[in-house]
């Protein structure tokens, strides 16, 4: 599932195109995102790819979604 992922004045936030959702990053695997999973704030969980750490944002990555926050 394609992601934007951009640094906003309280954080990491993601927009999910295809769902028109956009949503604060509020817990994350790794200090710099990437290689690791990334929570936001509804609940849903994914797996970014493995990218340098000073990559530029605003990117779009393709990701993969894990949990949809539910149960």
């Amino acid at each position: 599932m394609k992601i934007t992922l951009r640094k906003g004045a309280g954080g990491f936030e993601a927009y999910v195109p295809k769902k028109d959702l956009e949503e604060a990053v509020v817990a994350a695997e790794r200090p710099d995102l990437w290689g690791g999973w990334i929570e936001l704030a509804n609940g849903w969980r994914f797996d970014l790819p493995a990218l340098a750490a000073d990559t530029r944002l605003p990117i779009t990555v393709d990701a993969r979604r894990t949990s949809t926050g539910e149960g």
